[in-house]
């Protein structure tokens, strides 16, 4: 069992983060990390063990991200409601203390269920979650806005939710960003129409598009995605 894996570039490897076995305390699992030389692997486990296998604040190891900035990587994770952030070291072979000396931040903000994901844009950092249940109609994402990857991150609101008349259950996403735009590009799945199997679900793309003041406008789902284009 293994699912939401975060890939990362570190020097000339890639690193692939990932959950797995949905596990609870005492049990075998959590968050692993695999390496290869090519993006496309094959990849191999880095460490023979988890990299973070226990509860730490309530936080259920999975979902876990990372996100890179001045040679530094962070990587916020967690389900159950609680979310994490760590430092890592720069191998990857663990964690290592913040300048205070605590490995284990929470930075949970309110609604907030799993599905954590960062991006910076203008000096602010967006942080951007999944809230509701996965398996029904209301799972949602939701954003925060920072001065700072550590937060505070206080709720600024919904911007990816149901369609009654396209889709339901949209949550758990990505976010591509185009090099030297302004183009950014929500990944998600959701529910189809008429379908009632909680785990039944289609990986769909729309823009993602800002007002004036910086806030995330909410994103229309459709079923025809985005245009394509052309990245050469």
């Amino acid at each position: 069992a293994m699912w939401a894996p975060a890939s990362i570039r570190r020097g000339a490897r890639y690193y692939l983060f990932f959950s797995a076995n949905d596990v609870h305390e005492g049990e075998v699992g959590g968050i692993g990390v695999a390496v290869s030389d090519r993006p496309e692997g094959p990849y191999r486990d880095l460490l023979g063990r988890p990299l973070i296998q226990q509860i730490v604040n309530g936080a259920q190891p999975i979902d876990q991200f990372v996100y890179e900035e001045d040679g530094i990587c962070y990587m916020y994770y967690g389900g159950w409601g609680h979310c994490n952030v760590v430092r890592l070291k720069d191998d990857f072979t663990g964690i290592r203390p913040f300048d205070d000396g605590m490995l284990y931040k929470e930075i949970t903000p309110r609604g907030y269920v799993e599905g954590p994901f960062l991006f910076k844009r203008r000096d602010k950092y967006y942080f951007m979650w999944s809230e509701g249940a996965w398996t029904g109609p209301d799972y949602s994402v939701a954003y925060a806005v920072s001065d700072s990857p550590l937060g505070p991150f206080e709720r600024v609101g919904t911007v990816l939710q149901q369609d009654p008349a396209v889709a339901t259950g949209a949550g758990h996403h990505s976010v591509i960003h185009i090099p030297d735009t302004d183009a950014y590009y929500i990944v998600y799945h959701r529910h189809p129409l008429g379908d009632s199997e909680g785990s039944h679900r289609q990986v769909c793309i729309e823009r993602m598009e800002f007002d004036a003041e910086g806030r995330i406008k909410p994103v229309k789902l459709t079923f025809g995605g985005v245009e394509a284009r052309s990245l050469r």
